[in-house]
């Protein structure tokens, strides 16, 4: 009798491993998963790997996802965030559940659309990665096209740009290149935790406003 996935429990901050999973056999899991909002996925050519968060995983996650949004905001530019949407592309036999991901420049492309197919989407411009106790799935992001990836460890915000189709380590974001957010980020995280979310965005927006001026007189 074959196991079904719903019989499996994973504890938070666990991780199991399937191997010689066909792209029809995880189509069949992403559909019986859809109820477990708690679980990641991670699909590449033929091994599985299904994730399950900690409670402190979601809340970095929240925060930075917070922030983004605020700089794409103040910087008066449209954007569509589709969390941990299903990336996937049958003909490239991969798929990716980010933490959360933002369409910038490709925004307009898939205004409205209630589904994606990477096989003829744009894949999102900017994805975010909250990496405390599962790995960051480079080769996927690379082999989706996915321009900018941000992985966050609970310290440390890497930035990583994706140059002739590999990550190469940035000190600054290609969509906000004027902004020091490699600081900022852990920085406004940690101050969410002794502060409160509201105040923090207060101070992060005051900030924001500080450098974007800033930037602005420079390029005087």
């Amino acid at each position: 009798m074959p196991l079904e996935f719903s019989q499996l429990t994973l504890s938070p901050g666990s991780q199991l491993l399937v191997k010689d999973v066909n792209w029809t056999m995880f189509e069949n899991i992403l559909e019986e998963m859809s109820e477990t909002a708690a679980a990641r996925l991670s699909y590449s050519n033929g091994l599985l790997e299904i994730m399950v968060p900690l409670p402190e995983h979601e809340d970095d996650k929240k925060i930075i996802s917070n922030l983004i949004e605020s700089i794409l905001e103040s910087l008066n530019i449209e954007f569509r965030s589709l969390g941990s949407t299903t990336l996937k592309n049958a003909q490239m036999t991969q798929g990716v559940e980010a933490d959360d991901c933002f369409y910038i420049e490709h925004e307009k492309q898939i205004r409205g659309q209630k589904r994606l197919n990477l096989s003829q989407d744009p894949p999102p411009n900017l994805a975010l990665e909250i990496d405390l106790t599962s790995r960051t799935h480079f080769n996927n992001y690379e082999q989706l096209g996915v321009p900018e990836l941000w992985r966050y460890d609970g310290k440390i915000l890497e930035i990583h740009l994706l140059q002739a189709g590999t990550y190469r380590v940035s000190k600054t974001s290609l969509h906000f290149p004027q902004l020091s957010l490699i600081e900022a980020i852990p920085y406004y995280v940690e101050r969410s935790k002794v502060i409160g979310r509201n105040a923090m965005m207060r101070e992060f927006r005051r900030w924001l406003a500080d450098q974007l001026a800033l930037a602005s007189q420079l390029a005087l």
